[in-house]
């Protein structure tokens, strides 16, 4: 596969993830859309790396990986205090920090 295939893929894989992000009203599964879309971009840095023969796009996807172990943790935490607080995983009834 050459380096157009690789950017389809991740073309449409993080095309998935917006329309899920915009559409779902379920916070876990608007994590999980946002898992598919920083996917998406880790496989277009390596497939960049592959075809330009750098390390630049691995270590890139490293980091990327690190932030979204990060999200993913705080994320389960914020969704966990809001089940317990509102019994609901809506983004609608998410209205904790209002004034």
């Amino acid at each position: 596969m050459d380096l157009l295939h690789y950017l389809i893929l991740s073309m449409l894989l993080f095309l998935v993830g917006a329309v899920g992000f915009i559409v779902k009203k379920n916070i876990i599964t608007m994590f999980l859309c946002l898992e598919l879309m920083l996917n998406a971009v880790n496989l277009s840095f390596i497939a960049f790396a592959r075809h330009m023969n750098h390390v630049d796009g691995q270590i890139l996807v490293f980091f990327v990986m690190v932030v979204a172990a990060a999200e993913a943790a705080v994320g389960l935490a914020i969704t966990i205090v809001m089940y317990r607080n509102r019994n609901s995983l809506n983004v609608d009834d998410a209205d904790i920090m209002k004034w």
